[in-house]
């Protein structure tokens, strides 16, 4: 019998082959009472394997195939740091002694509590870092059993093997980096998880959140993973089976054309060039930006360099993560947006007080002109990395006027401290708002004396310009970049910019969304910003447009306030000028 599982799509394009299973889940944890006299021994048992999985991912780290992405070595570096969290080493000794419990019921407590606490997380990323805790502790849970902690992959797998599991941490990806797997599939995740994040740089055909695979498939059953919609399918029909081949040849076909277009410069068919740069979330990250055919950074998301740890990085350390980027981008541009903090994303050693909603409240550059030592000290380390590289800064979260200068006499407040230490920076540096709040695209006008660009965050201005939160599931279905207010806002931000010469960007999941290139540039976008894995599908959709055809068709789109009609305006300017 047939199955078709929906899950969250990862890319990668399409792959059929036998379902390799891979059992890692935590077995049912036995709970039994200690005595006094036996919590030291146990609190032993429990050092000795907190001591061992570090040794294991120290090892693992190590041990990193040169090819592999950046990002492995990073997520790596991450689980290795969780270890030393108090909250997972100090925590569980003293559960164990104050409940007399074995040290496998104690972790599984404080792993229990971790979980929920991230669960209440409203921001996506730092929500999804929950399976990042529960790969570590499953680790530490098998040294306490004595059970081998290695991924097993069974000798001599076919090229057309397709990893099934409940779940994949980094340090699993080190092992299959190199074996021969077409894809994978996992139970959980999200789309912002380590394990998706991975899976689109190691460009496998991949669909996670599928809830169900594990328990479904049976091992050597065939299998397509269809990574484009987000589908599993299980033991296909004939029929099906021949559809998902002749579009796996299509896709094939599509990727190597695409492959010969990655040093082609973004130039329209009526020769306008068009910037394409991609996102980053961590320093390492910069090596592979120029390789994806980017022409720079256009988002560092700079607040990933403060979470995760009980301190506030320093000056000196900072200034260190941004001249990396700066110098593995060769002198090409990287916008580095101020940390982005507040609320949802607190790091351990910020002491605010939660909003009672998160997303309004002390957040963005909020937070950092209510913290103005953390904030010149970020841009200070700023400044002194612009001296070794096209360095722009972007502050976020824009609301006013007010708010902007208030910014700009910051940055100029550090500029003096390092002129008068005689420490060298670019002078001309660039600075930039993002407009990600409907009251700043509705007051852009007044911004754009003052600043040398602009960027437009999609994701937070879709969110709060339709009310909605992408990440409840109730009414994510509602979130809608192609909604005639959304649209109306976009419009109106990129033509006051462009206007007065000011160039504008989007940074957020619309810019790699290649349904709607031909839409932004209709609207008159110029500078896109993705993830390096988007890249080659928007540059293919910028090669085979002509802005004198897509204008006129965006105009339409833009005077009409019916979403259904949108949405067909839409399909037909992506089918070409003759549909």
């Amino acid at each position: 019998m047939s199955i078709v599982l929906h899950g969250v799509p990862i890319g990668g394009g399409i792959a059929i082959g036998r379902a390799h299973l891979l059992s890692q889940s935590m077995d049912d944890v036995v709970h039994y009472s200690i005595d006094d006299h036996e919590i030291a021994a146990e609190q032993q048992r429990f050092d000795q394997a907190v001591r061992a999985t570090r040794k294991q991912l120290e090892m693992l780290w190590g041990s990193i195939p040169e090819n592999a992405p950046a990002e492995l070595g990073a997520f790596l570096s991450l689980h290795i740091m969780l270890l030393s969290d108090v909250t997972l080493t100090r925590d569980p000794r003293e559960l164990i002694a104050s409940l007399r419990c074995n040290a496998e019921w104690a972790l599984k407590q404080q792993c229990d509590t971790l979980i929920e606490q991230f669960d209440a997380i409203e921001e996506d990323y730092l929500r999804e870092r929950k399976h990042d805790v529960l790969q570590v502790v499953e680790r530490v849970f098998k040294n306490l059993g004595g059970h081998t902690t290695e991924l097993q992959l069974s000798e001599g797998l076919d090229g057309d093997a397709i990893l099934v599991a409940h779940d994949l941490s980094p340090a699993d990806m080190v092992y299959f980096k190199d074996s021969s797997v077409a894809a994978f599939v996992t139970d959980v995740g999200g789309a912002t998880s380590h394990t998706a994040i991975l899976g689109r740089s190691l460009d496998l055909p991949s669909v996670i959140a599928l809830h169900h695979a594990r328990e479904l498939v049976r091992e050597d059953e065939l299998i397509i993973v269809d990574g484009q919609q987000g589908v599993l399918l299980i033991n296909p029909e004939p029929s099906v089976l021949a559809e998902y081949r002749r579009r796996q040849r299509a896709c094939v076909e599509a990727r190597r054309k695409l492959s010969s277009i990655r040093n082609t410069d973004a130039i329209t068919e009526d020769g306008t060039p068009i910037e394409l740069l991609a996102n980053i979330e961590l320093p390492q990250d910069a090596a592979n930006v120029l390789e994806a055919g980017a022409v720079g950074v256009g988002l560092f998301r700079s607040e990933f360099l403060f979470l995760g740890r009980d301190n506030l990085p320093s000056e000196d350390e900072q200034f260190e993560a941004y001249r990396m980027v700066a110098e593995l981008t060769g002198g090409a541009p990287v916008t580095v947006r101020t940390m982005d903090l507040g609320a949802d994303k607190s790091p351990r050693w910020l002491n605010h007080q939660l909003a009672e909603n998160p997303a309004l409240g002390l957040t963005g550059i909020r937070l950092c002109l209510a913290e103005p030592l953390m904030f010149r000290a970020q841009l200070r380390a700023l400044l002194r990395a612009s001296a070794f590289g096209k360095i722009r800064i972007l502050f976020p979260m824009i609301n006013s006027l007010g708010e902007l200068k208030q910014s700009l006499n910051q940055l100029e407040y550090a500029k003096a401290e390092l002129r008068a230490e005689g420490v060298a920076f670019a002078e001309a540096v660039e600075v930039g708002a993002m407009i990600e709040i409907p009251s700043a695209a509705l007051v852009v006008g007044s911004f754009i004396k003052h600043v040398d660009f602009l960027s437009i965050g999609t994701n937070d201005l879709i969110q709060y310009t339709l009310a909605i939160d992408r990440n409840d599931d109730t009414v994510s279905h509602l979130y809608d970049p192609i909604h005639p207010a959304v649209l109306k806002l976009i419009s109106y931000t990129i033509k006051t910019a462009s206007k007065a010469g000011v160039p504008v960007s989007v940074c957020g999941e619309m810019a790699g969304d290649a349904r709607l290139t031909r839409l932004l540039l209709g609207m008159g976008l110029r500078r896109f910003s993705m993830h390096p894995a988007n890249l080659l599908d928007v540059k293919q959709q910028v090669l085979s447009s002509h802005l004198d055809e897509v204008g006129p068709h965006v105009a339409r789109m833009l005077r009409s306030e019916d979403p259904d009609r949108i949405a067909d305006l839409l399909q037909q300017l992506n089918a070409g000028p003759d549909a």
